[in-house]
């Protein structure tokens, strides 16, 4: 993905990378949402990120702390607010 995704592009990538179907991504489902925004890293900047965003430290990333990682680095267009 060339330009910076938008909350549905990054739900879908969630969504697609969810393998077990459970909202939520383990290590691995974490490096294919990266790969599939074209965030390529290292396996330890990845471990690194995984471990920032599993804010409940429950071993798994959730939609919520996935985006939430990925709009407070700026990766991600921000969600507008809502009136």
């Amino acid at each position: 993905m060339t330009a910076k995704p938008t909350e549905v592009d990054l739900h879908d990538v969630f969504t697609r990378a969810d393998l077990g179907g459970d909202d939520r991504l383990d290590l691995m489902e974490f490096g294919v949402c990266l790969d599939s925004l074209g965030l390529s890293w290292t396996r330890a900047e990845v471990q690194d990120r995984f471990e920032t965003a599993d804010t409940n430290r429950d071993g798994f990333i959730s939609y919520p702390e996935f985006r939430d990682l990925l709009e407070t680095r700026g990766w991600v267009l921000r969600r507008s607010v809502q009136s």
